[in-house]
């Protein structure tokens, strides 16, 4: 240890292109030493190299063509970053290192990446996204794969837009707002506050954005506060012609009422998330994750209430938390927790639809070994072994 302090580094991701130049440009100039780290990954969808670039306030100070990784460009972004932020900090010459991640880069895979290799010579200091409200419902509502966007980080990348731009403007403390072309109305500020109701919005041109790039970060309660099981979701909201509604239940579903019903369900807002169980996998905590149409159902893993005792110590305490708070005497933890948001939602005729997807009364006092023994629709979405 050489006894230098640690070098301070904030990410700033985002899909739009001038937010983020916006919020860089607002830190290279207020914050002396500072120096920005881009590596544009646009040619990695077709396995090409990956230039990174380097500069200030006044412009591009160095470049460098990197190539890349198993034809993966962001793995190539992975390999390269912890070493050279390492060795800007070595160099003892920064007050700060603005990562500005590629278009459609992940926030919290390189947060995970920086605070997990580059030791005690670098410090994540702060994660923002940039945005540009105006831009926000259409990047939402785009179902597109990313390929077909010219988005895609590597040539397997499937993931699609809308998904993709909702795991960015979700995960950070901070979103950096700045109008591009298009002048943002009522109610796209009124959708962007509902759908990141706990962020700190900031102007990118604002000092408060640039005390936020040194406030501190924590990966692992990001994390926690990601999970399906304790997300901090949402709140009921309605401004503007934007609402939100939060429906939640305390019987599982049936499984072929949901399965017929998924499109209209997934489809009925700009975005949806949450948890929900299915009466077939009673003891599967199951994450609802939409967006443009897009839906996503995965395992979480087991139900709190499904473990043994003794294994709740192996359990984050932020998920006990959320299940303390949620505890049913018959059920534990388990139940419905799903959140819709969006333009012009219907949100009696979303309840109602979600309401007759559940087990009956009648269906619900069988129990569980009864449950168990519904049509498996969900087996092409999940592992048919969960319903064991």
């Amino acid at each position: 240890m050489t006894g230098r302090p640690a070098l301070p580094v904030v990410l700033v991701a985002g899909m739009h292109a001038e937010a983020r130049a916006a919020a860089v440009g607002h830190l290279l100039r207020t914050v002396p030493g500072s120096l920005a780290v881009h590596h544009d990954l646009s040619r990695a969808a077709e396995g090409g190299p990956v230039r990174r670039v380097l500069g200030d306030a006044v412009g591009e100070v160095e470049s460098a063509v990197l190539p890349p990784v198993e034809d993966c460009g962001c793995c190539a972004l992975r390999e390269d970053l912890p070493g050279l932020l390492r060795s800007l900090s070595a160099a003892g010459r920064y007050g700060l290192a603005v990562v500005e991640l590629w278009e459609s880069v992940e926030p919290r895979g390189i947060a995970e990446l920086i605070a997990g290799r580059c030791g005690e010579a670098v410090r994540l200091s702060g994660v923002v996204t940039a945005v540009d409200p105006a831009l926000v419902l259409p990047c939402l509502a785009n179902g597109d794969d990313l390929a077909a966007a010219g988005l895609a980080v590597a040539p397997g990348d499937h993931r699609v837009v809308a998904d993709t731009f909702a795991r960015q403007l979700e995960y950070p403390p901070v979103l950096a707002v700045a109008e591009g072309g298009e002048p943002a109305g009522p109610e796209d500020l009124a959708l962007l506050w509902q759908l990141h109701p706990t962020a700190r919005q900031v102007t990118a041109d604002s000092a408060a954005l640039t005390g936020l790039a040194f406030a501190g970060f924590d990966p692992e309660a990001a994390a926690a506060a990601q999970h399906p099981a304790c997300a901090r979701l949402p709140q009921p909201a309605e401004e503007a012609g934007v609402a939100t509604l939060v429906w939640r239940a305390g019987r599982p579903f049936h499984p072929e009422r949901l399965h017929r019903a998924l499109e209209e369900i997934a489809c009925a807002a700009v975005r949806s998330r949450g948890r929900f169980w299915l009466a077939d996998r009673p003891d599967v905590l199951l994450s609802w994750d939409a967006a443009g149409g897009a839906l996503c159902v995965e395992s979480a893993g087991p139900w709190l209430a499904a473990l043994p005792e003794g294994a709740w110590d192996l359990v984050p305490p932020e998920r006990r938390i959320a299940a303390a708070l949620d505890w049913d005497p018959v059920h534990g933890d388990r139940g419905q927790h799903l959140v819709f948001t969006g333009p012009g939602l219907d949100r009696g005729g979303l309840a109602a639809l979600l309401d007759s997807c559940l087990l009956t009364p009648e269906e619900h006092a069988a129990g569980p070994d009864a449950w168990r023994r519904l049509p498996a629709v969900f087996d092409t979405w999940l592992d048919p072994a969960t319903r064991s």
